[in-house]
């Protein structure tokens, strides 16, 4: 595992957001890193911790983990760059509910070659907030 970065890189809050939504990075998923939001859905934090892995931010990955399968440490590789996301169902995970699923499948290119992680992931709502619980790896 490389060193790990503890805070986000340099990243323009004008270019468009990395999760894919049509929005700059700094009115989308920018807001909810720097804590002056909180992802309203399933679906809102799973592409604030997509774009969290793009820029880095281990603080906010670790923040938005589920304090019941939260690992002590994060390490995020920067040669390991995450290039588009789709969503592909979602279920519940509104805030109507207290649970919900996102599946999704991250486009990826590391040492040259491409690939892509296709995962469903479950979400809890506690105290009004969503937090990651785990995900089950779904092939590429």
């Amino acid at each position: 595992m490389s060193k790990m970065p503890r805070s986000r890189t340099k990243f323009d809050s004008a270019a468009p957001c990395p999760c894919g939504r049509a929005q700059s990075y700094g009115d989308c998923c920018g807001r909810f890193h720097r804590g002056e939001a909180a992802a309203t859905t399933a679906e809102r934090l799973m592409r604030s911790r997509y774009s969290a892995f793009v820029v880095l931010d281990a603080d906010y990955l670790l923040r938005t983990w589920h304090p019941a399968t939260r690992p002590g440490t994060l390490g995020l590789d920067p040669t390991h760059r995450w290039t588009g996301l789709d969503i592909l169902t979602t279920t519940d995970g509104s805030a109507f509910h207290q649970a919900g699923t996102v599946e999704f499948r991250a486009h990826y290119v590391h040492e040259g070659k491409r690939g892509s992680q296709h995962e469903v992931s479950r979400f809890l709502r506690d105290d009004g907030r969503w937090s990651y619980l785990d995900g089950q790896n779904s092939g590429n």
